[in-house]
């Protein structure tokens, strides 16, 4: 009877083997680099200032809050002065005044369908290696902004928001 028990169970063990998941890789890239003269000035433009704004806020203890018509509601709401006032305090201590944005890269996330502008943050310290990262949706509103310290090559193609 235990064998007859231990048989079976081996049986069903190897019936029971599982298929190996077939990967299905879509049509088109996850992730698309444009050049920069390809994408449209007045989006280049609207990127620029939204991230600017933020950023100048550091300089003059003053945020003009972004709009339903600039942002998404996630970032309405998570950009808060309270919050910005943190991080500038920190960001002033250790790279000095803001000065201006560089657009260095732009990408396109086919998953997520936004437009990420990828931008070197400029300080008045020269220790100062900081990137802007601004997301804009399928809508053209602003959909995230993110901080990280400057990397030269973009190999990171996993870019979260």
């Amino acid at each position: 009877m235990k064998k007859t028990i231990i048989i079976l169970s081996l049986l069903i063990l190897v019936g029971c083997k599982s298929k190996k998941a077939q990967v299905i890789l879509p049509e088109e890239p996850t992730i698309e680099k444009f050049a920069l003269s390809e994408v449209d000035s007045n989006l280049k433009n609207k990127a620029y200032e939204l991230g600017k704004r933020m950023l100048m806020t550091c300089n003059t203890s003053k945020f003009k809050p972004y709009d339903e018509s600039e942002a998404t509601a996630s970032v309405i709401n998570n950009i808060t002065e309270e919050r910005l006032s943190k991080t500038c305090a920190k960001y002033r201590q250790r790279y000095g005044t803001f000065k201006d944005l560089q657009l260095v890269e732009i990408f396109k996330n086919n998953i997520e369908r936004t437009t990420i502008f990828r931008y070197k943050a400029l300080y008045t310290k020269k220790i100062a290696n900081k990137e802007l990262r601004v997301f804009m949706n399928e809508e053209n509103k602003l959909s995230s902004l993110k901080t990280l310290d400057w990397i030269d090559l973009y190999d990171n193609l996993i870019i979260e928001n």
